[in-house]
């Protein structure tokens, strides 16, 4: 009359046909599931670093500090104390400190306390009451199709010479 369920027996469990792969059935070599990756923090160069060169990264930067060269990222915030000399390509680009230079972005804003001193190629922009800008504005469907990425400076060698020769 009764008949005893396999459900809880110990032991493994075979697949069903149709997910039997050599992945295992989540697909990734595992019975469990992955959970989602998680957004990568926002990298932040502080108030009392200087930086000379190029920066780019794929994810988020906050800059309170100097930055002497060219910054490409996802979303990049200038922070109040923050000075950037250089271009600045971003999709989302937030600027409340100093900026010379630049700037390409979908979303740019400037908030009040921007100071921005460069051309600003955008797609949407913001300027709010306070902020400080000289140069022009030039709105374009896809700002950055036209940006290069950074190039990076090759390392010096420490030990090389240059001779140089006078025409006399």
């Amino acid at each position: 009359m009764f008949s005893k369920s396999k459900i809880h027996e110990p032991g493994p469990k075979a697949a069903p046909e149709a997910d039997k792969t050599d992945a295992g059935s989540y697909g990734h070599g595992s019975d469990y599931p992955v959970a989602p990756r998680a957004k990568p923090a926002v990298s932040v160069l502080s108030s009392d670093l200087t930086i000379t060169g190029n920066i780019s990264t794929s994810g988020d930067i906050q800059v309170e500090g100097t930055i002497e060269g060219d910054i490409r990222a996802h979303l990049l915030t200038v922070g109040e104390t923050a000075t950037i000399r250089g271009e600045i390509i971003a999709d989302d680009i937030i600027v409340n400190g100093r900026v010379v230079g630049r700037v390409r972005g979908l979303k740019v804003r400037l908030t009040s306390t921007a100071r921005v001193e460069g051309d600003i190629i955008h797609k949407t922009i913001a300027i709010e009451s306070g902020a400080h800008f000289e140069g022009s504005v030039q709105r374009q469907e896809d700002p950055l199709q036209g940006a290069q990425a950074p190039k990076l400076a090759p390392p010096e060698d420490p030990y090389s010479t240059t001779a140089y020769t006078t025409g006399e």
